[in-house]
């Protein structure tokens, strides 16, 4: 692994500021509890970081919902998925208008099954966590780094990214970041989600074309936007790309932006948008 520490930590240490509200037609008090403010990690999962919200906001609900069952959040009318990362999240309504703090409503009632998959708690994140990690590493490594970890291995990665500690958790994730013999990843882990979309896109793609070539953003671009591009000299696009708030260079390498932009899933969570 081309390893840039400081980009890695960097990624690592970006947050976002979230003010979190209790829906105003669930409180049983009579005046409406104050907000919640926190400062959450992008990499991090909602389910990681409400505990304090959490515990506040249930004095103020029925006794029947204080257990968070039926817990969900939403902004602008829009539900947040629980088991996507907080900046995956925040960048795909992030229009360009959104201010921060970022305000969230909290519910303890009526949750949108129809909308939203329940993994509202610890023990589920951590067992879609080390699903998605297995995923990627069947993508890059053939599945061998990680049914090759021990038990503990898997813990101190997963205790690493709940408890924030960076190189407790780049201790393990290192050794799938790697590649021996000068060989890149097979395919790179990617997915791209588009606000109006209900799933996110995801195609095998190498980081290394044909002609032996580096594949770049721009090449997976016009992998799956192929009438992004003019007709006319084949360079302009009409689609931006954007990973933890950021808009990479088409022309950046995917197996760089794989081993330092990539979640702690080692996935590559790319947002994209129609050019305004």
């Amino acid at each position: 692994m081309a390893e840039d520490r400081e980009v890695l930590r960097s990624i690592w240490s970006g947050q976002i500021p979230i003010c979190f509200q209790l829906s105003s037609e669930e409180t049983i008090s009579f005046q409406k509890p104050d907000p919640v403010y926190i400062m959450c990690s992008r990499i991090s999962y909602f389910p990681l970081v409400m505990d304090k919200a959490i515990k506040y906001f249930s004095r103020f609900v029925e006794q029947s919902k204080q257990q968070g069952t039926d817990l969900w959040i939403e902004y602008e009318d829009r539900p947040i998925k629980w088991h996507l990362p907080i900046g995956l999240s925040y960048d795909l309504v992030n229009d360009g208008t959104t201010t921060l703090p970022w305000n969230l409503i909290v519910h303890f009632d009526n949750f949108p099954d129809d909308k939203l998959v329940r993994c509202n708690n610890r023990a589920l994140i951590q067992s879609l966590f080390m699903s998605t990690l297995k995923e990627s590493d069947t993508l890059k490594h053939r599945s061998q780094i990680v049914s090759s970890m021990q038990k503990k291995e898997h813990n101190q990665m997963w205790h690493g990214l709940q408890d924030d500690k960076f190189d407790q958790f780049w201790k393990i994730n290192k050794k799938l970041m790697e590649h021996a013999n000068n060989e890149l990843f097979r395919f790179i882990p990617f997915r791209i989600y588009q606000p109006d979309q209900p799933s996110f896109t995801q195609r095998p793609f190498k980081p290394i074309a044909e002609s032996g070539e580096y594949q770049t953003l721009g090449d997976l671009v016009r992998f799956i936007f192929p009438d992004s591009f003019s007709e006319f000299d084949g360079e302009e696009c009409d689609i931006k790309i954007v990973t933890h708030g950021i808009e990479p260079p088409f022309s950046t390498p995917l197996q760089w932006m794989s081993e330092h932009l990539s979640y702690p899933d080692n996935f590559l969570h790319l947002c994209a948008f129609p050019k305004r």
